[in-house]
């Protein structure tokens, strides 16, 4: 297949194919789906508002995106010149927020027609407590939640733009279509791609991981007892119930502030700390200086990255051997040190990293070493451009909803909230697998860890962890 409807199509990139294999073989076809809604306390123009969306699509090519399956079966995508698409209303007004969010939700659960369809849903929304603003479902292969983010900026710019003479014709969008050409000459065999490859096949085989589940060391203890091999360090962690939901706790504005002042002056990123947090809460729980983790890389550093939308997040396990007796700040900065590490390699295709780790530690399907995954997403969806002071005090909200499946046992997501400057922690889980309860104690654990250890990063972890 060379074109689709008068547009070339190109193969699908390592990011879209970790996606399409998640697709293929979860029951549950809307599993690659991210719903979100932002809203504000204004009256909007519902006429200038729809304008500006339609125009934010004709300027973001991966929301243009189209995918076609060719006689053989292989998956192409394309991007359309203008998009067909139909921006709806729904007007909540007399209705429960609870009710509203369980609509959302329907929304969200709602799978895509996969082939030469539009893999977006907006929705112009006004909700119970008078918020108004927009709802967004999109497919994972087109977008991801940094792009989603500047996708609502983009919109909330030009609504500005319209509705403010002094405001500024936002810069423009880069192209998905140039972007993905870059993409696809690494993955085609280049010398930077054999160089990551040497990398990660390297540490895959430098020794093998440990599983530490957020439980303790229950479920490898009971995969050791029906294999027969007291040696196993790999357990499955997979369920055939997919059902999942999500819970989100709140982290106030001062709290989350001496977290980033911490990050600031130790100059060490959010996700850093965030890793700290969390491998120090499992190493509480299964009593193993050993811990892994799935982390995700946007590989967004360039500005052509960062505006050209589409899905280019990368997931790879990330372990660290960090024992008690280490401070926590030591720990952070080996975490940094093997971060700007997994970043000079992080083109490497997921999809062949853990094809290599199961053949060479000779894993059986569904199992794994890591027992959760994290993304910290430091954009905002709140406009901070030019002219700011003319929505100055106007509150914002914004909210994630469920797909109602989950492909792995538990997800974080940590954000920046724009209603208060806090931080969002967003637990994704299988509900066969993770309560709420459980929950909660991660996220008491996570804080009381970050808040210890950042009062005085001198002491060590044993004592965070004999304190918490």
């Amino acid at each position: 297949m060379k074109t689709r409807k008068g547009n070339k199509v190109y193969p699908l990139t390592n990011a879209q194919k970790l996606h399409f294999y998640c697709l293929k073989y979860c029951p549950k076809k809307q599993v690659l789906n991210i719903g979100a809604s932002l809203t504000i306390q204004v009256d909007l123009d519902r006429k200038l508002l729809e304008e500006s969306i339609k125009k934010a699509i004709s300027r973001c090519e991966s929301m243009r995106i189209r995918f076609a399956q060719d006689k053989e079966g292989n998956t192409w995508q394309y991007v359309v010149k203008e998009d067909d698409s139909v921006i709806e209303h729904f007007d909540f007004t007399g209705w429960t927020m609870e009710a509203a969010q369980a609509k959302m939700e329907e929304w969200t659960k709602t799978p895509f027609s996969r082939f030469d369809s539009p893999m977006h849903h907006i929705v112009m929304i006004k909700l119970p407590d008078g918020f108004q603003g927009i709802y967004i479902a999109v497919d994972h292969m087109t977008m991801d939640a940094q792009s989603l983010i500047i996708f609502y900026r983009d919109i909330i710019e030009l609504y500005c733009y319209r509705q403010y003479d002094t405001i500024k014709y936002p810069k423009e969008m880069a192209s998905y279509i140039t972007q993905l050409k870059k993409d696809l000459i690494y993955e085609e065999g280049s010398p930077a791609c054999q160089k990551d490859r040497e990398f990660f096949q390297k540490l895959i085989s430098s020794s093998e991981p440990i599983f530490a589940d957020i439980y303790g060391p229950g479920k490898l203890e009971a995969e050791r007892n029906a294999t027969g091999n007291p040696n196993l360090r790999a357990a499955t962690n997979t369920s055939d119930n997919v059902d999942a939901n999500i819970t989100t706790f709140h982290l106030e504005t001062d709290p989350s502030a001496r977290l980033h002042k911490f990050c600031q002056e130790q100059k060490v990123s959010m996700v850093c700390l965030l890793l700290m947090g969390l491998r120090t809460y499992l190493q509480k729980e299964n009593n193993l200086d050993d811990i892994s983790v799935t982390t995700t890389i946007a590989r967004r550093a360039t500005l052509s990255e960062k505006r050209c939308g589409g899905s280019r997040i990368h997931c790879f396990p990330f372990r660290t051997i960090i024992p008690k007796e280490d401070t926590f700040l030591e720990g952070i900065y080996k975490i940094r040190d093997m971060q700007n590490q997994y970043f000079r390699h992080a083109n490497y295709s997921p999809s062949e990293y853990y094809y290599y780790r199961k053949e060479y530690y000779h894993l059986k399907d569904g199992q794994t070493y890591e027992p959760l995954s994290l993304t910290y997403q430091p954009l905002s969806t709140r406009y901070d451009g030019p002219g700011l002071e003319m929505l100055d005090g106007i509150q914002y909200k914004s909210a994630r909803y469920t797909n109602g499946v989950a492909a792995h046992t538990l997800y974080l997501t940590v954000n920046e909230n724009p209603s208060d400057n806090g931080m969002d922690f967003c637990f994704e889980y299988q509900t066969g697998v993770v309560t709420p309860e459980k929950l909660r104690d991660i996220y008491y654990f996570l804080c009381r860890i970050l808040f210890r250890g950042t009062e005085d990063s001198s002491r060590t972890i044993g004592e965070i962890i004999e304190w918490v």
